[in-house]
């Protein structure tokens, strides 16, 4: 059976990752979050001090990004890879909100785009990949096979994530975490560089009120129809 390359875009808290990681498992495929990816660069900004909620240092940001690393490692007991930087596994700390709040304006950089897209394009050079982000379909894979492009409102959207991060101990509010929501759906959307958007060949899914699971069988449909 061939190999085919599935590029999964869409806004944040629509459930990309867990899509493109449920499809990876069941077709053998290798799965990369490419959001994690922006978001340890992010962390990274954070933690060097080039970014905070008052102050944007993208200039030494672009210089210091030759002294940055990136790699995945496979998790068997979670069942995916998860983030490294600089070989110190960071997975958890790219999911705070704080990080949310400042991944968009990162991820607008050039510079920053142009550094992962190219390892990126590297990952997926023999196919048999699921990738999920902003920019997959139109800048990363533009001649994927499939391309997915998901949506929800930002009400759902916030919901989810709100959820997410209670369980995981967070203290955040509803409203603070709409606002995010809403807040890198305008940054994402309005960049001057690979600006979220949906591909003209892609399949627009709006899950507001799909389950993960009638979300996977549907979308499983379309990946058998590309593989037969």
């Amino acid at each position: 059976m061939k190999n085919i390359t599935i590029a999964i875009d869409g806004f944040s808290s629509t459930g990309k990752s867990t899509l493109a990681k449920q499809l990876a498992k069941h077709l053998g495929y290798v799965y990369v979050d490419t959001g994690a990816m922006y978001r340890a660069i992010t962390y990274f900004a954070m933690q060097i001090g080039y970014i905070d909620e008052n102050f944007f240092d993208s200039t030494s940001l672009i210089s210091s990004l030759k002294n940055i690393t990136l790699h995945f490692e496979f998790n068997k007991e979670l069942g995916f890879a998860e983030m490294y930087l600089n070989n110190t596994n960071v997975e958890v700390e790219i999911r705070s909100l704080k990080v949310s709040n400042f991944v968009s304006q990162v991820a607008e950089i050039s510079e920053v785009r142009a550094k992962l897209v190219e390892q990126q394009k590297e990952m997926g050079a023999n196919k048999g990949i699921v990738m999920d982000g902003r920019d997959i379909g139109t800048v990363v894979f533009p001649d994927a096979e499939l391309k997915i492009f998901m949506t929800a409102s930002p009400e759902t959207r916030a919901n989810r994530r709100y959820q997410e991060l209670i369980q995981k101990g967070d203290v955040v509010s509803l409203e603070e975490v709409l606002q995010n929501v809403q807040k890198r759906d305008y940054i994402d959307t309005h960049r001057s560089d690979s600006p979220l958007k949906m591909a003209t060949d892609a399949i627009e899914i709006d899950n507001s009120y799909l389950s993960k699971e009638d979300q996977f069988k549907l979308v499983l449909e379309l990946v058998q129809e590309h593989l037969n």
